[in-house]
C-alpha cells in the first residue's frame, strides 16, 4: 500500500513540476511577444485547456480526427514555447512572425474549444449503448397468421328468374316428348345458351 501511494505521489509531483515549467515558458513567450499583465498569464491557461479538451475527445472515441487535430495544435504551441525559451530566440527582440502567432492564438483556441465542446459525438454501427449487452433480448413479435376464411356449409343457391325456369321447363317437356327421356344439363345448356353452373341449377329444379 505504501509503495502504491509513493508511486502516486511521485507521479503527481512530476506532473506538477512539468505543468509549472510549461506554464512559465508559455507566460514568458506571451509576455515577450507584447502580451503584458493578466493577458500573459491567460495564454498558458488557454493552451493547457485546449490540450485537455482535445485529449478528452480522443478518450471518448468519437470525432477522433478533430480530437487529434486540436491536440497536435495545442501540443505544438506548448512544445514551441518550451523550446523557444531554451535560448533559440532572443526574448528581448521577438520576431514579427512570433508576435503574429501569439496575437492570433486566442481566436484559434476559441474556435478549437467551441468545436470540441459542441460537436455531437457520433456512434458507430458496432458501438452499443451502455448496458445494452446486459439487457435481456426482447421477444420477437409473433407473426400473425392469416385468418381462415369460413367455409360455407352449403353452396349458395343460385337465384334463377321464374321466366327462365318456365322457358326451360317447356324445352324439357318437348325433349321428353321427342326422346322419351329427361333432358340433361348439357343439352339444356346448349338449348338455353347459358353457363354450365346455371344450366345445372335449372336442371336440378326441373327434376
Amino acid at each position: 500500500m505504501r509503495a502504491h501511494l509513493a508511486r502516486i505521489d511521485a507521479v503527481l509531483v512530476q506532473a506538477v513540476i512539468a505543468a509549472a515549467l510549461s506554464f512559465a515558458h508559455l507566460h514568458d513567450i506571451a509576455s515577450a511577444a507584447g502580451q503584458d499583465g493578466w493577458k500573459a498569464w491567460a495564454y498558458p491557461v488557454s493552451v493547457d485547456l485546449l490540450l485537455v479538451a482535445a485529449w478528452r475527445r480522443l478518450r471518448s472515441g468519437s470525432s477522433r480526427a478533430a480530437g487529434w487535430c486540436w491536440f497536435l495544435i495545442a501540443l505544438v504551441a506548448s512544445l514551441g514555447a518550451n523550446v523557444a525559451t531554451a535560448g533559440l530566440l532572443d526574448l528581448a527582440d521577438v520576431p514579427a512572425w512570433l508576435r503574429i502567432l501569439v496575437a492570433g492564438w486566442p481566436a484559434v483556441a476559441f474556435l478549437g474549444g467551441t468545436l470540441l465542446a459542441h460537436s455531437s459525438p457520433t456512434t458507430s454501427a458496432g458501438d452499443e449503448p451502455h448496458g445494452a449487452a446486459d439487457a435481456e433480448p426482447l421477444p420477437r413479435p409473433r407473426a400473425e397468421l392469416p385468418a381462415r376464411e369460413a367455409t360455407p356449409s352449403a353452396e349458395p343457391r343460385t337465384n334463377i328468374p321464374p321466366a327462365l325456369i318456365q322457358h326451360a321447363r317447356k324445352i324439357a317437356d318437348d325433349h321428353r316428348a321427342r326422346t322419351g327421356t329427361a333432358i340433361d344439363a348439357t343439352t339444356l345448356r346448349a338449348r338455353l345458351g347459358v353457363a354450365a353452373p346455371l344450366a345445372e341449377a335449372i336442371a336440378a329444379q326441373l327434376t
